[in-house]
């Protein structure tokens, strides 16, 4: 990883120059493909900074993609997807049920409201950054009689339009976490910059590192502190070069996404 005094990037791409820039996969052999582009570019990156590949867990970012192609991505080898809404998360674990040994991760901000699907059918949570969702997860999880590894989303990026923590805020937040047993806490989720200037991208992505870094030996117990959640279709190789373990891919796998219309 980059010394963060040293902040000539060693990868330049961001989200930017990368958006647009994919044709919808459809069919099996499109997803061998694009999944074989996407594991080389990991590769490429882990061996600019000597990581091991197998460090770094690929998650395909499958928010807005129809069933059929879901089933495609899987028989392609995809076992994990991540969602951001956990009501299209709890529609499509219910409809890919037979499908075995398929997981679901939410990674969108979440709603008390909503905890309900997410306690039933996802696998991990990576966006958690309040107690009221907390308790209310850790109470329907309870419910079912099941746990959930979740992430805790971090605002390195000081932005006023993203959820997350402040890092200054993340140690404490981590102590309350240990009095909810059903939360398998792992790691530390942020969403860089969106911006062209990959040095702007990189140091959101050293300031999660080195909050891991400085909370990890005093993290209470059962609370861990291995997993680094971030970098996206147009940044994730910055990321990895700074010590990312999962990566959330959608459109380098799944292809562009159409624009949202307005109104």
């Amino acid at each position: 990883m980059q010394d963060s005094e040293n902040t000539l990037p060693l990868a330049t791409s961001t989200r930017h120059a990368a958006h647009g820039s994919y044709e919808a996969a459809t069919t099996v052999e499109d997803f061998r493909h694009n999944l074989a582009q996407v594991q080389a570019r990991i590769a490429a990156a882990c061996a600019r900074v000597g990581r091991d590949a197998g460090t770094v867990r690929l998650l395909p970012v499958s928010k807005t993609v129809e069933e059929a192609r879901l089933r495609a991505a899987y028989a392609a080898g995809c076992r994990f997807f991540g969602e951001n809404k956990p009501q299209e998360a709890a529609r499509k674990s219910a409809a890919l049920a037979g499908l075995d040994g398929l997981r679901w991760s939410v990674i969108g901000h979440l709603q008390t409201n909503k905890a309900k699907l997410v306690a039933g059918c996802a696998d991990e949570f990576q966006a958690l950054d309040s107690l009221r969702v907390a308790e209310a997860l850790e109470r329907r999880l309870q419910q079912l009689g099941r746990g959930l590894d979740v992430l805790v989303q971090v605002n390195t990026s000081n932005e006023a339009s993203k959820f997350g923590l402040p890092p200054e805020e993340v140690a404490a937040f981590l102590r309350q976490l240990a009095a909810f047993p059903a939360l398998r806490v792992r790691g530390l989720m942020t969403l860089a910059m969106l911006t062209e200037d990959a040095r702007a991208v990189r140091a959101c992505f050293v300031r999660l590192r080195t909050l891991r870094d400085a909370l990890r030996e005093a993290a209470p117990a059962g609370v861990a502190l291995e997993e680094l959640s971030m970098g996206m279709s147009g940044d994730f190789e910055i990321a990895i070069e700074e010590g990312a373990t999962i990566v959330r891919v959608g459109q380098a796998i799944f292809g562009s996404r159409a624009p949202v219309a307005a109104g």
